[in-house]
């Protein structure tokens, strides 16, 4: 006998409530036969999942190791039916979408307004990653509907790449960095304090990898998991940060500047399978917006002020 969704779903929903009785006046079922749909789910499983107390109910060791993959094969049930309505040409569901935390706030809000002009009556979820491997995985597990990041290696699926996201350094307003009003060495800020971020966020491998090979390791005065957050910080004269320059806004009135070499990432947007039309539609959103630099940083972002 194989689990079925139904039974998923009244073992996500004891466990949310908290009780079998209000899970279900939730469901819109018998408490008695919700309770006969877990102990066969206990029985194909080989074991107890929740053990009954006299308020409420208590996950088991087991239970705790298939409640995550109870709500996941329920979220993919939900997004196989919204693709399926997606491809029928049903504009309507909800469309997923997997990014990195950066991405989120630089490239993804214009695309956004200009794709739901054309579908409002589709949702969309972002599902939001530190690193660009998390966001694979979750690709690979089926968790988003197409991802936006980092060019993955030996993707499978369809991929198409946006363009180089470019990295820019960013400091206080009276900050006194070397090299030109454009440039800066990296190699001249090995004394320098650094706005870092927390491992194992990709902007701290990137920040890394860009101070090693200039021949030296940033000592950081502050970490934080968000672009945004550094910017704040690296402007209250924390230290400085290098950050992607689409998350800058033309507000920024900070020292900013292109580090030498350049600091670059590919990114593409990819899906496992073909694209239905909405979501082919949001990939050429994301592709026609990334297109345009920020006006504000077109000229310190001119490749050959990095030379």
């Amino acid at each position: 006998m194989s689990v079925s969704l139904r039974q998923l779903e009244y073992f996500v929903a004891v466990v949310d409530e908290g009780s079998f009785t209000t899970a279900a006046a939730r469901l819109h079922v018998s408490q008695p036969g919700l309770s006969h749909q877990i102990q066969a789910l206990e029985r194909i499983l080989g074991g107890p999942l929740l053990e009954r107390l006299p308020r409420g109910v208590r996950l088991t060791p087991a239970g705790r190791t298939a409640l995550p993959h109870a709500r996941a094969s329920l979220a993919h049930a939900a997004r196989a039916a919204s693709a399926a309505m997606r491809a029928s040409g049903v504009d309507a569901g909800e469309l997923h979408v997997g990014t990195l935390y950066s991405i989120s706030v630089g490239v993804l809000p214009a695309a956004l307004r200009t794709w739901r002009r054309k579908y409002p009556d589709v949702q969309v979820r972002l599902v939001e990653f530190r690193h660009t491997n998390d966001l694979i995985e979750a690709m690979e597990a089926g968790r988003a509907d197409v991802a936006v990041g980092p060019t993955p290696t030996g993707w499978e699926g369809p991929v198409s790449d946006i363009g180089v996201e470019q990295f820019v350094l960013a400091a206080a307003p009276d900050a006194d960095l070397p090299g030109t009003a454009t440039a800066v060495p990296l190699a001249e800020l090995a004394n320098h304090d650094w706005v870092h971020f927390t491992p194992p966020s990709g902007l701290a491998d990137v920040l890394d990898a860009a101070c090693a090979a200039a021949g030296f390791t940033p000592r950081a005065a502050v970490r934080t998991e968000q672009a945004p957050s550094a910017l704040n910080l690296a402007h209250a004269g924390l230290g400085v940060t290098l950050l992607p320059g689409n998350v800058v806004p033309a507000s920024f009135d900070g020292t900013l500047r292109h580090p030498n070499p350049p600091v670059q990432r590919m990114l593409s947007v990819y899906t496992r399978v073909r694209p239905d039309p909405i979501t082919a539609a949001f990939v050429d959103a994301v592709c026609h917006h990334w297109l345009a630099t920020p006006e504000h940083l077109g000229a310190l972002l001119r490749p050959e002020d990095a030379v």
